[in-house]
Formats: structure tokens, C-alpha cells, sequence
């Protein structure tokens, strides 16, 4: 088997900076853990919060920390900078080779689509952003490391997408439809999905739009080697086209 990790992202229309933040880090015992923080409103404010709440995450991820305690950490670092007063959305996704399982964080009102062979799960307990309430903590699911699991996290910039226009778009259903049609490349799925909510949004999405895929597939390759791809446009800078 091989893990494929891919995320898809893109601003509001008409604002600077995404307030979404995406890290990839490697575990110190085997695997790897993703990250994706949702800053409160939109712009540099909420691109300095998700910054801030990944940093935390991804320094404590890199020393070996359990997953839940990281989560509920970022939490208290948050609410201790502000004060209580701004919130974020928080998700975790780790493929962790010590216990052979795919371990989901979650602190969203978003759900988290799981497809199988065998299945579509929708993660979608009652879940708390951090940074507000005293005793919040995340929701916990583990799930064994098995061929042809897609895990599909996104940012509510995707779960609202269309509203403004009368419409919803359907994500559990768009991920089935996609794989049914023998889309099987996590970076083709996540672009698929994005590119679906902006044609909701009309081509100006109505907030930060983050879409990630984690799957695990067949293995294709036999000589071990790790590849990680990154693309993002470069703003406009004089003298640079």
C-alpha cells in the first residue's frame, strides 16, 4: 500500500490572504500527520490565527505527542493568546505506522467523508472549534490501514458553497460519484471537489475554500521512493510576470 495526501485550496474572492492553513510533518515514529486550521472571519486576522493553532500542532506532532493531547493543546494555546475571544476550526489526519491506523482529529462543525469498498461514512458528531470554551476537545476516530480508504476533509468555505445562490453542494455524494467514475488519484480528487464549489460560488468563492484527500491505494512503485509535490501562485510582483 502507499498513502497519498493532497490538498486543494483557494481564498475568498476579493480578499488577500487565505485564512486556511495546511502542514504536512513526518511522525518521529513512523507515518505522517496533516494538519488544517480554519481561522475565525477571513483575511490576515484569520490566516494569524490558523497559522498560530497549526504551528502549535505541527511542533507538538513533530515530539511524539499523541494526537487527542495535541489537539485539546493547540485549544488552550489559543484561548490563553486570545483570551477566549476567536475561535478556529482544527483537524488532524495521521497515518500512524506504530499502531497500523489512520487516526482522525476533529474540532469542526465539518464533517469528514470516509469512502471504503465496503462503505461511505460521514464523521459528522457534534464537534466544538477551539479557542472558545474551557473544556473543549476533540472527536477521536480511528480507522485500520486498508487499500482503497479516501478520507476527504474540507474547510465550511466548501460546505457553503452555493448557499447564496439557492444551492448546497452535496460532498459525500460528489466524492462517491467521482470515485464511481474511476477517479482514483487523491491530488485529481481533491481538485475535482474544489473546482465543484467554486462553479457553486460562480467563480467567486464566498469564503477560503481548503480540500484535503488522504488515500490509501495500491502500491504502484516498489523502490521506496517519497514524493511531495507543492503548486501556489505567486502574487503579482514588479518585474515578475
Amino acid at each position: 500500500m502507499e498513502v497519498q495526501i493532497a490538498v486543494a485550496k483557494v481564498g475568498k474572492y476579493a480578499t488577500s490572504e487565505s485564512g486556511d492553513t495546511v502542514e504536512v510533518i513526518e511522525r518521529p515514529r513512523g507515518g505522517l500527520s496533516l494538519v488544517l486550521a480554519d481561522g475565525q472571519r477571513s483575511g490576515r486576522g484569520a490566516k494569524a490565527i490558523s497559522n498560530m493553532v497549526v504551528r502549535k500542532a505541527i511542533s507538538l506532532l513533530g515530539e511524539g505527542v499523541r494526537d487527542g493531547a495535541v489537539a485539546r493543546a493547540a485549544h488552550d494555546y489559543l484561548r490563553t493568546q486570545r483570551g477566549g475571544k476567536v475561535s478556529a476550526t482544527l483537524n488532524i489526519v495521521s497515518v500512524d505506522l506504530v499502531s497500523g491506523t489512520l487516526v482522525l482529529s476533529r474540532n469542526s462543525h465539518c464533517p469528514v467523508v470516509i469512502v471504503t469498498p465496503a462503505n461511505l461514512t460521514l464523521l459528522d458528531q457534534s464537534s466544538e472549534a477551539i479557542g472558545i470554551y474551557a473544556w473543549t476537545k476533540p472527536v477521536i476516530t480511528e480507522l485500520p490501514l486498508e487499500p482503497e480508504t479516501y478520507v476527504i476533509v474540507f474547510t465550511d468555505g466548501l460546505l457553503n458553497a452555493g448557499t447564496r445562490y439557492g444551492q448546497r453542494l452535496d460532498v459525500p455524494q460528489l466524492a462517491k460519484d467521482l470515485l464511481a467514475s474511476g477517479l482514483r488519484d487523491a491530488p485529481a480528487l481533491a481538485d475535482a471537489i474544489l473546482q465543484r464549489g467554486v462553479e457553486l460560488d460562480r467563480g467567486r468563492p464566498n469564503d477560503d475554500i481548503s480540500v484535503v484527500v488522504v488515500a490509501i491505494v495500491p502500491k504502484r512503485e516498489h523502490h521506496g521512493v517519497r514524493r511531495m509535490t507543492i503548486s501556489f501562485p505567486l502574487p503579482a510582483v514588479r518585474g515578475i510576470w
